[in-house]
């Protein structure tokens, strides 16, 4: 029995955010999104694809976003992004505590923070 990867990351938002979740990582992450299973569509929520894996984004009826837990994403056109992001009024913190890392922090619109890591320097 071994591990062999991580299939999907889980985040917390808030109840009727979809709309929220699609324009932030749909528009600006530009992540696709992917089909949720008819079996559990109803419990609402939204689904991304990043590359091998999956972000799903799950409603929470009490919900409080993950301030220190958080997905890191690799980023191709890392500057463009910050660009972006900073344009729609999101806050980006620089983070130089790994110095051949290049990469910073945000928050989604509900408070979940998010890492950003460049690939176009390597990591």
């Amino acid at each position: 029995m071994k591990v062999v990867g991580i299939d999907h990351v889980q985040l917390a938002i808030p109840p009727e955010a979809e709309s929220k979740a699609r324009a932030f990582y749909g528009g600006l992450l530009e992540l696709r999104e992917i089909p949720k299973p008819a079996q559990i569509a109803s419990r609402g929520g939204v689904w991304f694809q990043c590359g091998s894996l999956q972000v799903h984004l799950g409603i929470e009826r009490d919900f409080s976003p993950a301030k220190k837990a958080h997905p890191a994403l690799a980023i191709e056109g890392y500057e463009e992004l910050l660009k972006k992001l900073v344009g729609a009024g999101y806050e980006v913190q620089e983070d130089i505590s790994i110095p051949e890392v290049t990469r910073c922090f945000t928050s989604d619109p509900f408070g979940n923070r998010i890492e950003l890591i460049s690939t176009d320097t390597g990591f």
